[in-house]
């Protein structure tokens, strides 16, 4: 006789951006779900791909498609066309998703968990709340950014009204949520704070991660690297790179004059791999200030970038002012698998300079510390022929292996969710 079958439990994923969207979320959501998937028969909710904004035809025939990726289930939910640069088409098309993931819960069948993340901002939450409910399950609120503190942290919105109305709808998610799990330790601290005096939810921090696997450390002369050096001139360069995101949590607009003052270096080359809402901002400013040691490149493929990021010497790890507790910038994760020293723009007692400090992996300074920043980048211009980098670039990758891992996390999710039936 065979063994038994045993029937695994149903969770119901709301992930706004999944596989192939680039998106971080996207990625991370992807390896969750496919981390978890011996353990839980799993469905997810997603938007077809558009992170970039633009949408393919095979994906505007329809309101719904249900695929299978890997063994999960995705239903997909057809939204419109939008530019970063428009708030209008943003909001359209983030509740056309809410909308549409609403209804989509109905189609998904009777669950056991329904896991959400906090994106998109309070709509998120309210997804997993309502999935909650419709389905009668447990619900796992994954906080990757606290809203509204972030809108008001980066100056996004001041409209006190709108934002109290937020912060309600957040902290009623927060509270029928059956478990909240937060990225950092720092944002343990908030969600306490916003919860002062009354019952503080049911709540775990797990570490984001990266996949060690995928992105590792390689020699500047491996050929894949040395092709992406050529291509975009950077051969011969100390270069110092910012990958990910250019969006208006990481105070990138007033780093360019710091970066001007390099402008007569030609042996280092500071390189933007990415997109984002302040894209153009950031070109404009080296156009009009002839820094013609700047590069700005668009985002690699998955399967390219673990030989982007061994093309940078140094990477930035930077957050706004104000971010502390709120957020923890992802892209710290591939850095250090990677093996690179980092300039840290952070917070002190942030998450991710908590994480550089102890593993002493890179150099660090407050957001708004403009000459100390300036110095850093001195600081690595002098070193960069020393054992000082290498020591760092080891240690990064020593505490990413042990820490950090995608195997790491994923068997915490499955822990915690799992001691909730």
């Amino acid at each position: 006789m065979g063994s038994p079958i045993v029937k695994k439990s149903r969770l119901l994923i709301y992930a706004h951006y999944y596989y192939p969207d680039v998106a971080s979320t996207g990625q991370i959501l992807k390896e969750l779900a496919e981390g978890m998937q011996q353990s839980f028969d799993i469905t997810v909710i997603c938007v077809i791909p558009s992170y970039t904004g633009v949408i393919e035809n095979s994906y505007k025939q329809k309101v719904f498609y249900k695929e299978n990726i890997n063994g999960i289930q995705v239903i997909r939910i057809r939204v419109p066309e939008f530019t970063k640069k428009n708030k209008l088409s943003r909001i359209r098309n983030i509740i056309a998703y809410f909308l549409g993931a609403l209804i989509a819960t109905f189609k998904t069948g009777s669950m056991d968990f329904v896991y959400s993340i906090s994106q998109p901002p309070i709509l998120g939450g309210l997804l997993g709340v309502w999935g909650k409910w419709m389905k009668r399950a447990q619900y796992i609120y994954n906080i990757q950014d606290f809203n509204p503190e972030q809108t008001v942290a980066v100056g996004y919105s001041q409209n006190k009204p709108v934002l109290k109305v937020m912060m309600g709808f957040d902290k009623f998610s927060c509270s029928r949520a059956d478990k909240v799990i937060v990225v950092g330790r720092d944002m343990v601290d908030t969600l306490k704070d916003r919860f002062k005096g009354r019952k503080v939810p049911n709540h775990v921090f797990i570490n984001n991660w990266i996949d060690e696997k995928e992105i590792y450390p390689l020699p500047s002369d491996h050929e894949k690297v040395a092709t992406f050096k050529q291509k975009y001139g950077l051969e011969g360069k100390f270069v110092i790179m910012y990958s990910g995101n250019l969006g208006l949590y990481y105070d990138l607009e007033n780093l360019m004059p710091v970066i001007e003052r390099f402008k007569d270096r030609d042996d280092v080359a500071f390189v933007f791999v990415g997109e984002g809402s302040i894209r153009e901002r950031l070109v404009q400013y080296k156009n009009e200030h002839g820094l013609d040691n700047v590069a700005f490149i668009p985002y690699q493929a998955k399967a390219d970038l673990v030989y982007s990021l061994n093309a940078g010497d140094v990477h930035w790890c930077i957050n706004a002012k104000g971010i502390k507790g709120v957020s923890v910038p992802s892209k710290l994760y591939g850095i250090m698998a990677a093996g690179k020293p980092i300039v840290g723009v952070l917070e002190p007692g942030s998450e991710a300079r908590l994480i550089i400090e102890e593993t002493i992996c890179g150099y660090v300074t407050e957001p708004g510390n403009y000459d100390q920043i300036e110095q850093i980048i001195k600081r690595f211009l002098n070193e960069k022929d020393s054992i000082i980098p290498i020591g760092m670039s080891e240690r990064a990758r020593a505490y990413l292996v042990n820490h950090l891992t995608k195997e790491v996390s994923i068997r915490k999710y499955k822990e915690e969710i799992s001691i909730l039936l």
